[in-house]
């Protein structure tokens, strides 16, 4: 571990007590007084307990600059020359709350937590010293969780208070990190392209030089990770088959076949051999991995496990981006589900605007095939690059400073992947 790390493990340990590492998403940015935009955001991690409201969705204040634009490196700057005075002047408090703080409530946690707010711009330095939680501290509270990417409904929660805790010099730490990867990107990258961000969980459409559609995403778990790629989209099929990887295969259909022989049949996923012949699941000994040698291939519908469409690009990870008859997902906390490939919601939208320059293929025409369950292949006429990659901390032009859970422990800093412990 480098002294950078070293420190900032000191430095979270400190801010998160006997909790643990629970840091995640964070954030420290001027006083934001209006929010003319939110949108459902994901976090990672299941925080539907007492503390905060069940089943929520969360919201984040919305930029139409893209997150790769050359402006987003230039307003990092600014932030990290804030943050480094935020740290020089001792951080911010920790706010030792032992219940949840909500309007109403009188503690002198509350006063803690003005502090707090204050520090990081989201409550004005006028709001008093209070240990009464009023309307005002209620929008601050919104504020900071809006953009730290959690539900904005005011309430001082698990996980809430472990973002509330985690200290500046960490989230310094993380901008500094960001900062490397968005000038890595910082040369051309096309007038239309598709940005998939990893640790938001997001995808945007961008075309020139803002962010035309944004699309909450599912992306791949710890041990299945998304990886970071360039390449360009050169195909749109609507009512895919899909062919299970090997790592599916392997880790979980031969179990659940092993569990229940009916599992291939009920979801229309069929065995094909080397030679193209059809292999009828009751000839293959489930107790063994001969399952592997053949070819797995669910046919199109509504359970299939890409749903309506299959967006092709090449790379070396055989990953792409689909539909995904699981749309509930789209609404939770966790949004770290897939085995790799991108889920992408609302993902009709996305094809519309990738096949804009395709004759033939406006709206109405792909409604229809989609509805017909045909197999059909769309070459794009005009290929759109994309990039996957990992950005977990941005600032954008209203000067609100995102930070996103470190899910993969790649910013150098082990205690910002965000745990489910609760405090």
């Amino acid at each position: 571990m480098n002294g950078f790390a070293r420190r900032t493990r000191r430095a979270f340990l400190t801010s998160v007590g006997a909790a643990g590492a629970i840091a995640a998403a964070g954030g420290a940015a001027a006083a934001q007084t209006t929010i003319n935009e939110i949108l459902q955001s994901p976090r990672r991690g299941n925080w539907d307990d007492q503390f905060d409201a069940a089943g929520a969705r969360t919201t984040e204040v919305m930029s139409r600059v893209p997150i790769l634009s050359p402006l987003t490196s230039g307003y990092v700057e600014q932030s990290i020359f804030d943050y480094r005075m935020i740290v020089a002047q001792g951080g911010w408090p920790r706010v030792n709350a032992t219940q949840a703080l909500r309007v109403g409530v009188q503690d002198e946690a509350v006063r803690q937590l003005r502090r707090r707010l204050i520090v990081s711009g989201d409550l004005p330095r006028n709001a008093g010293d209070s240990a009464t939680f009023d309307t005002f501290l209620d929008g601050a509270v919104k504020r900071f969780q809006v953009r730290h990417g959690m539900t904005a409904d005011g309430i001082v929660g698990n996980y809430t208070l472990a973002a509330l805790n985690v200290s500046a010099p960490v989230r310094l730490g993380q901008l500094e990190t960001n900062l490397v990867r968005l000038r890595s990107m910082s040369g051309y990258l096309g007038d239309r392209y598709v940005m998939v961000n990893i640790p938001a969980a997001e995808v945007e459409a961008v075309e020139t030089d803002r962010v035309a559609l944004r699309h909450k995403a599912i992306v791949g778990k710890i041990d299945r990770q998304t990886p970071i790629l360039s390449s360009q989209i050169h195909e749109v099929i609507l009512n895919p088959y899909w062919t299970a990887p090997k790592s599916i295969i392997r880790k979980d259909i031969i179990p659940l076949m092993r569990e229940d022989p009916t599992y291939l049949t009920r979801n229309k996923i069929r065995l094909f051999d080397q030679g193209g012949n059809e292999v009828p699941p009751e000839l293959v000994d489930w107790s063994t991995d001969e399952a592997l040698a053949l070819r797995f291939r669910q046919d199109p519908g509504k359970i299939n496990a890409m749903s309506s469409t299959k967006i092709n690009f090449q790379n070396p990870h055989a990953v792409y981006m689909h539909d995904t008859p699981q749309q509930s997902l789209f609404g939770q906390f966790l949004r770290f589900e897939s085995s790799g490939c991108v889920r992408v919601h609302n993902i009709r939208e996305l094809t519309i605007w990738l096949l804009e320059s395709t004759p033939g293929w406006d709206r109405n025409r792909i409604e229809q095939v989609v509805a017909s369950g045909v197999n059909t292949e769309i070459p794009v006429e005009v290929k759109v690059p994309v990039y996957f990659v990992y950005i977990s901390a941005w600032s954008t032009d209203d000067r609100v400073v995102h930070f996103r859970d470190d899910i993969y422990n790649r910013d150098g800093v082990d205690e910002l992947q965000l745990s489910s412990t609760t405090l």
